[in-house]
């Protein structure tokens, strides 16, 4: 009896707990983020980061934070977008793996997608992780930090 408690226990912790009821409103500044950037409009994509971000990613530098964190790594994606050759860049996200909130911060996984072109030919990375932190302040929730993590 104890073993299927524990097997169902760690099942569910696998899966992640459920969203919550107000799990709505997080992934709303997620997609806002997403759908600025797929369309180029940084200031958008900005106004969904918190002042102080961190972020991971996959090109140079390589990690950003602190003041502006969002806008250096726009600069930054940017550059090396332009350095390399990569044009229209769009992320597409999937399902959830799991969206945890606790009172004003909240903690969300989520697949992605990846699809742009080098020098005019298409490249589409899959399965990739998006994991985002938010937290909620006086203008609402905002992204706090992010993570890309190539598959």
């Amino acid at each position: 009896m104890h073993g299927m408690l524990l097997a169902a226990g760690l099942t569910a912790l696998l899966q992640g707990a459920p969203a919550g009821p107000d799990s709505a409103a997080e992934m709303a500044v997620v997609h806002r983020f997403v759908d600025a950037f797929n369309q180029g409009d940084t200031t958008t994509a900005i106004a969904a980061c918190a002042k102080k971000t961190s972020i991971i990613d996959e090109f140079p530098p390589y990690e950003w934070h602190g003041d502006d964190g969002c806008s250096e790594w726009m600069r930054d994606y940017d550059a090396d977008a332009g350095k390399n050759g990569i044009t229209d860049g769009v992320v597409t996200l999937g399902a959830a793996r799991h969206v945890h909130v606790t009172a004003d911060h909240a903690y969300v996984v989520i697949l992605a997608d990846y699809s742009y072109k080098i020098k005019g030919k298409p490249v589409k990375e899959t399965g990739s992780l998006l994991t985002v932190a938010l937290h909620k302040g006086a203008k609402g929730w905002r992204i706090s930090g992010w993570a890309w993590s190539k598959s």
